[in-house]
């Protein structure tokens, strides 16, 4: 998640520069939901990009890592945005329970770090490793084997 995010950093760099210079705003906080939502669908087009091409974004390449339908085939666009969606599911409940109860700096920090363990965790329940949000989803991440991995079991 860390890779992943480092490699969001550009991606919304870019996005939050244009989004300034098409909105004339001058200020981060100048049409700051509309700059949210704008960043929620560049972001999201990126993994729906990525995972319905290829399976993988460029840390899931480093990692091996690649999500596929339950068959194993490629993944439709349809189940690419569902599984965007539900992925937010790893900090969006603890956010939700931080604004509630009106949690600030390191509380927050602490309740939305307490939240992705949490939902970490629903992949040891899984018989197979996987994740709520891809169980819901249908689709599922697999392990592809290196070079060496194959040799190895040949």
């Amino acid at each position: 998640m860390v890779y992943e995010a480092m490699l969001l950093f550009g991606i919304v760099f870019v996005a939050s520069f244009l989004f300034d210079v098409i909105t004339q705003s001058k200020h981060a906080l100048m049409l700051r939901h509309l700059r949210q939502f704008w960043l929620f669908l560049v972001v999201g087009c990126y993994f729906v990009f990525c995972w319905s091409r290829s399976g993988q974004t460029l840390a899931m390449q480093t990692w091996r890592i690649r999500v596929t339908d339950l068959d194993g085939g490629k993944l439709p666009v349809i189940k690419a945005i569902v599984r965007y969606c539900l992925s937010l599911m790893w900090f969006l409940p603890a956010m939700g329970i931080a604004y509630q109860l009106g949690l600030k700096e390191w509380p927050m920090m602490v309740t939305v770090a307490i939240g992705i363990a949490g939902w970490a965790m629903t992949a040891r329940l899984d018989k197979n490793g996987q994740f709520l949000h891809d169980r819901l989803a249908k689709t599922r991440l697999v392990h592809i084997p290196s070079a060496i991995e194959k040799q190895a079991s040949t």
